[in-house]
């Protein structure tokens, strides 16, 4: 694949989760990209969607997950990587695992979920 067509799936995938966002309620969610060189640089591909930052890959290989996670900013925001494989559409998040068991503890002690 060139490197222009996997720039514009990677952008595609981009939009497409700015899209879901937008379903959820998050109605300024919008591309760094769009908003933000500075959020882009900080290779945070979404702005707007607090308390996450969102970087999105699509790639055949899995992304370099703690290098991704060690460049995004230190905030108290999430950070989190969403990645769509091409062509089978299998799609995942990975994100480091305490904050993963701190949104846990949160939806368990408002009674959202029960372990």
């Amino acid at each position: 694949m060139s490197g222009k067509s996997s720039r514009r799936k990677g952008h595609a995938y981009e939009r497409e989760i700015v899209a879901k966002f937008k379903e959820m309620g998050w109605e300024n969610a919008v591309t760094s990209r769009y908003a933000s060189k500075m959020m882009d640089d900080m290779k945070v591909d979404l702005v707007n969607t607090e308390p996450f930052y969102i970087q999105c890959k699509c790639t055949k290989r899995a992304p370099n997950i703690r290098q991704i996670l060690n460049d995004m900013p230190d905030t108290s925001n999430y950070n989190v990587i969403t990645w769509k494989v091409p062509r089978d559409n299998d799609q995942y998040v990975m994100m480091n695992l305490d904050d993963f068991f701190e949104l846990l503890t949160m939806l368990t002690k408002e009674n959202i979920i029960k372990p």
